[in-house]
């Protein structure tokens, strides 16, 4: 008898603990312009980003209390989106730099944090101009 192999294969949703709901929603709202789509009780909040739901939520069990883990927004043009969540006051821990060059790609990130000192990230990956087989690098984002 065959089994079909299971597996996890999309995100469906990513929970982020804050403290301040109001806040928090002008953050991810106005500040970095992810899509509002609803709020519920006690102190729940949802948001889309291409598909994949961002609940925001004041915890109400202290298990739950504690920051998220990271989240990388895919992002591409990260210096300019770099320059505009600067323009709105997102306090970033570094500039963009490079991670990693692939070959065809090189993977930059840029990391800032939230009202509530969660730690978000830029990310972006751009092709290396004329490939990895002429060895010649693009300009940096």
């Amino acid at each position: 008898m065959a089994t079909t192999a299971f597996g996890l294969t999309r995100i469906g949703q990513v929970a982020v603990r804050v403290h301040d709901l109001d806040r928090a929603i002008a953050f991810y709202r106005d500040t970095l312009g992810l899509r509002f789509l609803f709020r519920a009780p006690p102190a729940l909040a949802f948001f889309d980003c291409d598909g994949v739901r961002l609940l925001i939520e004041v915890p109400q069990d202290p298990a739950f209390d504690h920051p998220a883990s990271v989240i990388y927004y895919s992002v591409p043009d990260i210096r300019a989106a770099h320059q505009a969540l600067l323009a709105r006051g997102v306090r970033f821990l570094r500039d963009p730099h490079l991670i990693a060059n692939l070959g065809s790609v090189e993977v930059w990130m840029a990391f800032f944090r939230d009202p509530d000192e969660n730690v978000l990230a830029l990310m972006s990956e751009v092709p290396v101009v004329g490939g990895p087989e002429k060895g010649s690098a693009p300009e940096p984002p």
